[in-house]
This record gives C-alpha cells, structure tokens and sequence, in this order.
C-alpha cells in the first residue's frame, strides 16, 4: 500500500483504507471468507423478509419491525463489506474523498436505523407483554409506519450531522484511515484540529445513536420483566418471556459488539484490535440476526417450513 505521511493536507483527493491483512497468502482465504459470509447475511435477511411477507400469520407490527430491520441490516452489511472483498481482490486500499463520504453517511443511516428499529420493537413487545388488550388499537398500522418514519428521518438526520461535520474539515494530518471502511470518528480525528462547534454536534450525535434508543430498550424491558413476574404461574412467565427471547439476544449481540468496537477505538491504538471490532460489528452481527430469529422464534421456523415445502 502507498503511504502518504503528510502534515496538514489541505487538497484531499483520495483516503487510504487499512488492509484486513497483509499477508498475501491469507488474502485470498479472506477473500473467500467474507464473500461467504456477505452472501449468507444478505441471503437469511431477504428470506426472512420473502417469509414475513408470503406467510398471512406473520402480519403482526412484530415482524413488520423485524422485516424492516432484516432490510437495514442487508443495507448495513453491503455498506462496508463489498468494498472490502474487492480491495482484497484487487490489492487496492486507496478510496475517493466523494466514495468515503458516500460510504459514511450509508453507514451511519444503516447504524443508527438498527438502533433506532430495535428500540422500536422493544417497545413494541411492551405493550404486548404489559397492554395486552390494547395492543391492536395501540399498534395500529398507522402507528407502525409512522414509527418506522420516524427512525428512517432520525438516522438521515444524524448523516447530515455527520456530513455537515466532514465538509466543514479544510486539513488532514493524514489520508490512511485505521480501519477496513471510512468510519466516521476515526476520519474526523484525522482533522488537523478539532472546534468546539464540531464536539457538540458530536455529543449530540452520540445521544441520537447510543443514550436514547437505549434507553429506550432498558426502560421498555425494566417494564417488561416487572409485569412478568406479577404472573403467577410459571408456564405463563416462560410464554410471555419468550416472545422477548429473539430480540433481546439481538439487542445483547448488536449494543455488545457495538460497544467493543467505540471502546477498542477509544481505548486501544491498535489498528488490529479495532479491526476485529469493527468486523464484529459490520459483519458477524448483520449474519448472525437472520439465524437467532429463525432458530429462537417458533413462528418464523413454522412458516420458513412452509416456504420450504411449497417451493418443493
């Protein structure tokens, strides 16, 4: 890869990607792996979509939301990984300015659209764990859209935020980016300096993505598990707990992994270390939401069979 050791670079054309490896007989190994593993995460998503949408029972806001997720979560995984697989075919790390930004800004969309769709279905599950009777008035189709409407413009929000911080960089101390895609905190701590303007954008930034929608979830659940233990039998408790199970293993696995990679790159200065982070998070958690929801959810396994058998 080209290095490029610059001090205050004011005419950026083009950032330099870190590499996945630089062993060149592991490179294709990578290459096979991460094509595999994009192919199954976009493959399970649209199945889980083609199986909320062909089967009637499975017209509940419930996998609505978890529908609309399996689309974000296709979007958050073809944002980074594509380019990755071919930097390692074509042994190219370097990335437009334009592509960079355009690269982000998906990225925080798709983020932020998770975090934002999993608070959702939270809150969801709480009023049909705790409002029973008024889940359908409550959830109604309308509701369901508009809430969905509303993560959608609060994470193109937070890709303007960010944007608006980037175009506002005039000077780079340097054009190689210490991860495999252009991760927003990481390309604008490459700025020459920092103003106080940008730092409160970015703590608001964090608030929209991280404090609130998990807040959100914590709330909703810190509910959700006071009116199940008011159930009296056991058999009831397991029922309406596992209604949650699913989700709840996605929100652990998707705020777990997240937080890994903010601390690794707060915390470590190792470009490896944030490298698995980010892999964790890009890449394991988008594949593996397709398989905890069709494994854990009995609904979703009954109909994928269904889809199975009239295909064959």
């Amino acid at each position: 890869m080209m290095k490029m050791k610059t001090k205050n670079i004011t005419h950026v054309s083009e950032f330099y990607l870190l590499r996945v490896s630089d062993d060149p007989e592991l490179q294709p190994f990578l290459w096979g792996l991460f094509l595999f593993m994009y192919l199954i995460s976009v493959l399970g998503n649209l199945l889980i979509i083609l199986t909320v949408s062909s089967d009637s029972h499975l017209h509940t806001p419930m996998y609505f939301f978890l529908s609309i997720l399996s689309l974000a979560d296709t979007g958050f995984i073809s944002t980074t990984v594509p380019n990755m697989v071919a930097d390692l075919q074509i042994h190219s790390t370097a990335i437009s300015y334009v592509g960079c930004l355009t690269q982000m800004s998906f990225f925080v969309i798709f983020a932020c659209m998770d975090s934002m769709l999993l608070t959702v279905m939270a809150y969801d599950r709480f009023v049909a764990i705790c409002h029973p009777l008024y889940y359908t008035v409550i959830m109604n189709p309308c509701r369901c859209g508009i809430l969905v409407l509303v993560s959608f413009s609060a994470s193109l929000f937070e890709s303007l935020l960010y944007n608006f911080i980037a175009l506002q960089l005039k000077c780079f101390k340097d054009v190689e980016i210490p991860n495999f895609f252009c991760h927003p905190s990481q390309l604008l701590s490459l700025a020459c300096s920092s103003t106080l303007d940008n730092s409160i954008l970015m703590y608001v930034i964090g608030v929209i993505l991280g404090v609130f929608p998990l807040s959100g979830i914590l709330i909703s659940y810190f509910k959700i598990i006071s009116s199940i233990l008011r159930i009296t039998s056991a058999g009831g408790r397991c029922k309406a707990f596992s209604t949650c199970g699913s989700h709840l293993t996605v929100v652990c696995l998707f705020y777990g992994t997240g937080l890994g990679e903010y601390f690794a790159s707060v915390l470590s200065d190792s470009s490896g270390n944030n490298v698995v982070a980010s892999l964790m998070y890009t890449v394991v958690t988008p594949m593996l939401n397709p398989f905890i929801y069709s494994l854990r959810n009995q609904d979703i396994s009954r109909s994928l069979k269904r889809l199975h058998f009239c295909v064959t």
